[in-house]
């Protein structure tokens, strides 16, 4: 699937490249959201940070714990329990962004920390005009495209929506998922899908019956695939399966939305993620879990 663009030159669902992206800064229908975070161990404050020191003009920062989380869930929910809608709702608010915008959200580079989560939690309310900018905050800057360090003066938006609850996959989902022919794609690094190793949560492993395609093999150079390839892969992996009965999965719900997106991107639409992930199966002990390869 291409990226398309109306008459008034912004329809991008999926993705957007970053010169498409320059050629609209300005447009009062546009927002732009920088959604960087570096996990692992690392100062959860540096992705702000990094937006302070430079971001794309006009872009507003979203906090993948503040903004994209809700710490206070239970354990059951995973390592970033998904937010209400009202609390994500008033982000959106806050971020000047309405209905009828169209939005773009990017991160480092790969779109696994977090702008798929940002996309995939707007597409949860329904909002169709939501891309990720393709090679992220690293492309715009390889093309030497404008940047600024102050803070955008954002008028508050207006935004009131439930999320698809159908869209969202839970533990009593997946357990009997597979049973019934489902795939379920894990897309946590083969060592970790192993359990070879497990950085950060306390059981290593993965969900029995899952299969695995870490998120970077959608990438190639730091942008995703041509479409084409992304549905070839997809095709080989899920068979017959049809995309509506497949399930992401990752370590706490935010990584597998990149593969969701490049799934979307392939023309494959209709699949979901499990949003507690491998940190919330293993929050109940009885839950069987498996190691090896697929």
């Amino acid at each position: 699937m291409t990226t398309t663009t109306t008459a008034a030159g912004m329809d991008w669902t999926t993705l957007v490249d970053a010169a498409t992206l320059a050629a609209h800064l300005g447009d009062p229908g546009l927002r732009i959201v920088d959604a960087r975070f570096v996990l692992m161990g690392a100062d959860p404050g540096a992705g702000e940070r990094a937006w302070q020191a430079s971001h794309i003009p006009g872009s507003a920062y979203a906090d993948l714990d503040r903004d994209l989380s809700d710490h206070r869930k239970p354990a059951s929910a995973g390592r970033h329990p998904l937010p209400d809608a009202a609390d994500f709702c008033a982000s959106l608010v806050r971020w000047g962004i309405t209905p009828a915008h169209q939005v773009v959200a990017y991160d480092a580079g790969d779109g696994a920390m977090a702008a798929s989560r940002l996309w995939w939690l707007l597409r949860l309310l329904g909002h169709r005009r939501v891309a990720v900018l393709d090679g992220g905050f690293g492309q715009w800057v390889e093309q030497g495209l404008a940047l600024e360090s102050t803070p955008p003066d954002i008028a508050p938006g207006a935004y009131d929506g439930r999320f698809d609850q159908a869209a969202i996959a839970d533990a009593s989902a997946v357990a009997g998922f597979l049973e019934r022919g489902g795939k379920l794609i894990d897309v946590r690094a083969r060592e970790r899908f192993r359990g070879d190793v497990e950085p950060l949560d306390t059981r290593a492993g993965h969900i029995p019956g899952a299969r695995n395609r870490p998120y970077p093999d959608n990438l190639a150079e730091g942008r995703f695939l041509p479409a084409e390839q992304l549905r070839a892969d997809f095709l080989a992996l899920i068979g017959d399966t049809p995309p509506s009965a497949v399930i992401f999965n990752c370590g706490s719900g935010v990584t597998a939305c990149q593969g969701l997106l490049a799934m979307e991107h392939a023309g494959l639409t209709g699949a979901r993620v499990y949003a507690g992930s491998w940190s919330g199966w293993i929050s109940d002990p009885a839950r069987p879990i498996a190691t090896g390869a697929d």
